[in-house]
């Protein structure tokens, strides 16, 4: 006879940074919560954002002042909370007299500056682009800029240390493992899973579903719980492209193109650049996303309007795709619709579905917060609000000084090279004593395989952090892709696949 399932509180669908976030919040109120993801973390859209935690600048023209005030609030809460993945970063906008008119332009960072309570980071100023070095690089018709403060963010990481925030409050994370059906029975949801390696399913008994499937949401609601919403998502696909960097600073640019559109230039991984992104309507299915050649000529047109050096096909290295899903507003224009989110919750025989449309990485936070303000009546006994003074892990830092960090475990780890030493407090932060495990020397890391990667990482990996394939460790919890040849890409997949962590895995 097989036993009747365990209830649980909450079980989240979707392993993005949306799903990831209301996990860790509901884990951290005192809630039994399970989250299921058919992939792995952050292996759609959640790893192909342009890795910004930012207000949104252009969001200002189309009057969204709310959603530009909160994510700016954001952008602060979230630089103290991860430190080690979320850093400060410069923004330098030449102007172009055929777009739009320099007041305009100084208005909107005026706004930008004042919107949200900037504490930390520094204001704008502006730049005589013939004199001042970060001008350089720019063709000499450009005179005049504008420099301004946003954040840079390892995208796939907040999203993995979100799952993990939510392991360590008591979650069960389950990746790999589609949501086959949920049904309303009884006052609560049945929830069968499926795991996608093996085949095996398991049997949930939930009070409230969370679906945070991102360009999944719809197909969920439809094809999973049997559930009707009026509501729906817009996809857009956004595409950037990685080339070598070709200037000299640590500054980012953002530079208008002929349509009026935004591209963001962001020095990436050292000695690379991202460039991006696209918005393009998306009506097929959202696993067949894919750069097209037309995508890649339009962002370097975009660059080399306004670079000295200019760029040609043959320069992109690598190149990715995502597809956000906007919620519908009604809006033609695809750079038009609201990057905000909206919630929809179906409670009907008792048992709610909430529905989560739309968002970004900048918000992710607040919107958990507010999602689980809106169960409040189905879990009263819940705790409160509790993740805007919690950092993430490995954020642990004091002061959130990165820096002084960074000194203090190089002085911990004399015999560690810098570059690794650097690797490993940007990705772990404070838990890098445990990638480490007592190490006392190189040889106690394990097998090299290139670049800053050793055996004590991959293990570490999987151990903790759910990896269980080559590209899982070299795309999304790291990016060690960009920096091993292709030999040492596949003698590291040949080293796992033959190693007891395939097994582990």
């Amino acid at each position: 006879m097989t036993p009747e399932p365990d209830m649980i509180d909450l079980f989240v669908i979707g392993g993005g940074i949306n799903g990831a976030g209301v996990a860790r919040d509901a884990a951290g109120r005192g809630l039994k919560v399970v989250l299921c993801e058919k992939d792995d973390l952050a292996q759609g859209t959640s790893s192909r954002s342009g890795k910004l935690v930012h207000g949104g600048l252009r969001y200002l023209e189309y009057y969204e002042f709310r959603l530009v005030r909160e994510a700016l609030i954001e952008r602060e809460v979230l630089l103290r909370a991860a430190p080690h993945i979320i850093w400060p970063m410069r923004f330098v906008l030449p102007h172009s007299p055929q777009d739009r008119p320099a007041w305009l332009v100084r208005l909107g960072l005026f706004l930008y500056d004042h919107l949200g309570g900037r504490k930390t980071l520094p204001g704008t100023r502006t730049l005589d682009l013939r004199r001042d070095p970060e001008g350089a690089p720019l063709l000499d018709q450009y005179h005049k800029g504008f420099e301004y403060s946003d954040c840079w963010v390892d995208d796939a990481r907040l999203v993995v240390l979100n799952a993990v925030g939510a392991a360590e409050k008591g979650a069960t994370v389950l990746t790999r493992t589609a949501c086959a059906s949920a049904r309303r029975e009884n006052g609560a949801w049945t929830v069968q899973t499926r795991s996608i390696a093996t085949g095996e399913t398991r049997v949930f008994r939930a009070r409230c579903v969370v679906n945070c499937a991102g360009p999944w949401v719809s197909d969920v609601i439809n094809n999973v719980t049997g559930a009707n919403s009026a509501r729906k998502v817009r996809l857009v696909k956004g595409s950037h492209i990685i080339v070598p960097k070709w200037w000299s600073g640590q500054q980012a640019y953002l530079v208008q193109n002929h349509d009026k559109r935004v591209i963001f230039i962001n020095p990436y991984e050292g000695d690379l650049a991202l460039i991006g992104t696209t918005d393009i309507p998306w009506d097929d299915r959202a696993e067949d996303v894919a750069i097209s050649d037309a995508e890649v000529d339009y962002l370097l047109a975009a660059v080399n309007r306004y670079f000295k050096e200019k760029l040609r096909p043959s320069d992109v290295l690598h190149s990715y795709s995502g597809v956000r899903p906007l919620f519908d507003d009604g809006q033609g224009n695809p750079s038009a619709v609201t990057r905000d989110y909206v919630f929809d919750l179906d409670a009907t025989g008792g048992a709610p579905l909430l529905n989560v449309f739309g968002g970004k990485i900048t918000t992710f936070r607040e919107l958990a917060e507010r999602g689980m303000r809106k169960l409040r009546g189905v879990f009263p006994q819940m705790g409160g609000d509790w993740t805007d003074e919690a950092p993430l892990p490995g954020g642990e830092i004091a002061n959130a000084d990165f820096e002084s960090f960074l000194n203090l475990l190089r002085e911990l780890h004399p015999w560690m090279p810098r570059p690794l030493v650097v690797h490993y407090a940007r990705l772990y932060g404070a838990r890098t004593k445990d990638v480490v495990a007592g190490a006392m020397n190189m040889a106690g890391l394990g097998r090299h395989f290139g670049g800053t990667l050793y055996e004590a990482e991959a293990r570490y990996l999987v151990a903790r952090e759910w990896a269980q394939t080559p590209e899982d460790i070299l795309m999304r919890r790291t990016k060690h892709y960009l920096h091993l040849t292709p030999a040492e890409q596949r003698a590291f997949a040949d080293w796992f696949t033959r190693s007891d962590l395939a097994q582990a895995a």
